[in-house]
């Protein structure tokens, strides 16, 4: 057996084990008991649903994981992948053509596999806890206009790595790492102008109690607040939330419908000055660093794989083809992935510290520590996640380490 195939699959599995560890970890730490800290946050019934909540997600996220996992494995060890490459090599022998219709089947075919799981998910366990708002219109809406950012956006964006993959050679990586940088950049900076309004209408903040009391706040901390919109969340969820992005004079920040229904105006401050923070302190410019910074790596790395024919052969395919490289040295390439992950989250958590302390020092602990509670309620949050799950998975504190800091 090929050696390469022997570690892509130990890989896989033992990543599948460990996240199957945490899981179990996580779920034996939940208490049947409101923890000491949060008495007064949920009623009985409240923290009930919430621990139904979690083990009812858990249990479905173990019958699809180990789908997905058998559906991998069975395309490696019957040479899925290689039968796919011959299948498109029957049609082209173009590197672009043959890279974009290798993967709009694997992409189409994956997404065709979990569409029962997704239809579950929405329709039967948000439904069941009174979460779902979205329709069968909007939930079909959503997936057409998917597949047609995937084509334009993916499929563009593969074909120019392609071409400058084989026009520079060795100093492949720099360029792809200079395109790619560049739409990271774009992207952070125009998300929310381009990208959310295919999806969520977005509405200006009305005139009003909540928008001069946001804007008295901003001229208070000398933050120039040219874009503040609402956004229709409540089209698919009743979850609510908030966000900042952008970068300079495109700094956004959008509140869902949803929180403003259920929070009051100096709640709502309190959440819009978390989000300052996070420019004031310059988070989102290093989160966009951060990530430019590990693209490079990661691109470095892949041109050192790339051309290689041990890679294709690992999935029992006879010619060598950029497609087959990047699928491997994908697969090769996912522990480090996991652990700059992990260092990702680290730093994002630290982030969402200091933006609470933020909004604390200039604005109103006390105010943002309510909102937390009532989104965290709302959302039938986990109180007590374990530890390990937490560094692992968690951009953002467990929501009692963020109340004990802001005490």
């Amino acid at each position: 057996m090929n050696t390469l195939f022997v570690i892509i699959i130990s890989i896989i599995l033992i990543d599948f084990l460990f996240a199957k560890i945490l899981d179990f970890l996580n779920l034996k730490n939940l208490s049947p008991e409101i923890p000491k800290e949060a008495e007064g946050m949920y009623d009985a019934e409240k923290y009930r649903k919430s621990q139904e909540y979690y083990k009812v997600n858990h249990n479905f996220s173990m019958i699809t994981s180990a789908v997905t996992l058998a559906a991998m494995l069975g395309m490696l060890f019957l040479n899925g992948f290689a039968y796919l490459d011959s299948f498109v090599r029957q049609y082209t022998q173009n590197p672009i053509s043959m890279a974009l219709i290798f993967f709009g089947i694997l992409g189409f075919a994956s997404d065709i596999m979990n569409l029962p799981f997704t239809l579950y998910q929405t329709f039967v366990i948000e439904e069941k806890f009174g979460f779902n708002k979205t329709s069968v219109r909007t939930f079909i809406g959503d997936k057409l206009k998917g597949y047609l950012l995937a084509l334009i956006v993916g499929g563009g964006l593969l074909s120019l790595i392609i071409w400058i993959y084989q026009s520079t050679g060795q100093y492949f990586w720099l360029f792809a790492w200079a395109v790619i940088s560049f739409v990271t950049i774009f992207i952070t900076m125009f998300y929310t102008t381009f990208l959310v309004p295919i999806f969520n209408k977005l509405t200006p903040l009305p005139e009003g109690e909540l928008r001069t009391a946001i804007e008295e706040y901003c001229k208070k901390v000398g933050f120039k607040l040219n874009n503040l919109f609402v956004i229709d969340g409540s089209k698919r969820s009743a979850k609510a939330n908030a966000y900042f992005s952008g970068l300079g004079a495109k700094k956004t920040i959008v509140l869902y419908d949803t929180l403003i229904e259920k929070h009051s105006t100096e709640e709502l401050v309190a959440v819009l000055a978390h989000e300052v923070g996070h420019y004031k302190k310059k988070h989102t410019l290093t989160g966009t660093i951060q990530g430019v910074a590990q693209t490079g790596v990661m691109l470095f790395i892949m041109s050192l794989f790339l051309g290689n024919p041990e890679l294709s052969k690992a999935l029992g395919a006879t010619a060598s083809s950029f497609h087959l490289d990047i699928l491997v040295f994908g697969l090769l390439y996912s522990p480090l992935s996991e652990i700059l992950g992990i260092i990702s989250n680290i730093i994002s958590r630290k982030h969402e510290f200091e933006a609470d302390a933020y909004a604390k020092e200039t604005y109103s602990g006390p105010a943002l520590q309510t909102a937390l509670k009532k989104l965290s309620v709302d959302n039938l949050s986990n109180l007590k996640p374990h530890p390990a799950y937490v560094f692992v998975h968690y951009s953002h504190p467990p929501v009692l380490q963020r109340l004990k800091e802001l005490s």
